[in-house]
């Protein structure tokens, strides 16, 4: 009989290390947030710095998946995580003096957590084995959620007995234990022989490339994905833009914006709770029903309800995310070939968080040019059609491969 998970000191070292990057990552905003009130940082300067994180993380996320198939997978969790502590400092040292030092900083901190997202993923599926993945990508998760309630929070409660400088430093020391909390893990995959010399730019795209072929080997990595992106461009831009304008116009408060963000947040943990423990037969179609759960949550926006059906609606679209999440993980650490899933994996990260500010910069113009009633109808439309036609896909019923195609 297998060890529980969380009694494994190898996963529990990952899984301080993974929860340790999630306090960073959630927590800078925040920090910045506060350097805003005291007038240290401009809302304009907030935001450049925000982007340049952004744009790091974005560059790296693909980078970051070559080099964790080529190399260790515990090497590029160590360097990124240090990357970002080292970088940490700069965005202190720049804050209320230059910008362009904060936001350079920026780069690289996002950078570092991009490098770490496919890394630790991979990571996962060599320190666990596959009979208890679905256990561990659920208390990965669970972690996850707890930190976007605990980083505000905690923020909060130590920015009464610190200042900004000592709060970002905290950040940077966080990314420390991200960076050595970790176990190691298998030798590196045996990279495939390549064929002939190539220069370093082009080793990289050619090394990509083969992570795009084997994601096209798998049917239902590519539906669900799309499916994802389509929840995200659509779901998660209602969220960040329409839910603050519905709280403040229609109910004439801000507090339904903070508890319907909560109810999420309760919602997935609850989700990711549920997961560890149940598995469905046809688990991938559970996933991909449990995604269009979010399409309540723009649909609760829409209609003129009380307040507590928008808390419901929001809870139920966090239950979802993460009825979808974890068997999702689970699926992509089970199917996809060994050597070659930290590029699969990059390429989820890259689509589903490269699509969320595109949805953020899109949506606000098209509420402004259609109003924002049809613009949240489509986007609940989406969130519920998107998945079903993902489930239509051979292979999705159990996310495999293996059961695309009958026997001949």
């Amino acid at each position: 009989m297998s060890v529980p998970v969380l009694r494994d000191r190898r996963f529990v070292r990952l899984w301080c290390g993974t929860t340790a990057s999630g306090l960073a990552t959630w927590a800078l905003p925040f920090v910045l947030g506060l350097a805003v009130l005291d007038r240290t940082l401009t809302a304009g300067e907030l935001g450049v710095v925000l982007a340049a994180r952004t744009v790091g993380f974005l560059a790296a996320v693909p980078v970051s998946g070559v080099l964790a198939d080529r190399y260790s997978r515990r090497g590029v969790v160590l360097w990124a995580g240090l990357a970002a502590a080292v970088a940490t400092p700069g965005i202190a040292l720049g804050l209320g003096g230059s910008v362009l030092v904060m936001a350079v900083a920026a780069v690289v901190v996002g950078a570092g957590q991009g490098a770490c997202r496919p890394a630790f993923q991979a990571l996962t599926a060599e320190v666990v084995e596959d009979g208890r993945r679905r256990q561990a990508n659920a208390a990965i998760t669970f972690a996850v959620r707890v930190t976007t309630l605990v980083a505000p929070a905690g923020t909060a409660l130590l920015a009464v007995v610190l200042d900004t400088w000592a709060l970002l430093i905290g950040t940077g020391l966080l990314w420390l234990l991200a960076a050595l909390l970790p176990p190691t893990g298998l030798p590196a995959p045996a990279p495939a022989p390549a064929p002939a010399p190539a220069s370093g730019r082009v080793r990289l795209l050619a090394e990509f490339g083969e992570g795009l072929r084997e994601a096209r080997r798998h049917p239902w990595f590519l539906a669900g994905l799309a499916a994802l992106a389509a929840v995200i461009f659509t779901g998660y831009s209602a969220t960040g833009v329409a839910l603050p304008l519905v709280s403040r116009d229609r109910y004439g408060t801000e507090a339904v914006l903070a508890a319907a963000l909560t109810a999420y947040t309760l919602g997935a943990l609850a989700g990711a709770v549920l997961v560890a423990r149940w598995k469905p037969r046809a688990q991938g179609w559970t996933a991909l029903a449990g995604l269009a759960l979010y399409g309540f949550a723009p649909l609760s926006l829409l209609l003129p309800v009380h307040p507590a059906a928008v808390f419901a609606a929001y809870a139920v679209a966090g239950l979802g995310i993460e009825l979808f999440n974890v068997p999702w993980f689970t699926a992509t650490q089970r199917e996809v070939e060994p050597r070659l899933l930290a590029r699969v994996s990059s390429l989820d990260f890259l689509i589903s968080y490269g699509l969320a500010p595109v949805g953020l910069a899109f949506l606000a113009p098209a509420i402004d040019a259609f109003g924002w009633k049809p613009v949240l109808a489509g986007c609940a439309l989406v969130c519920f059609v998107a998945p079903a036609a993902a489930a239509l896909v051979p292979g999705t019923r159990g996310f495999s491969r293996r059961t695309a195609t009958p026997a001949a």
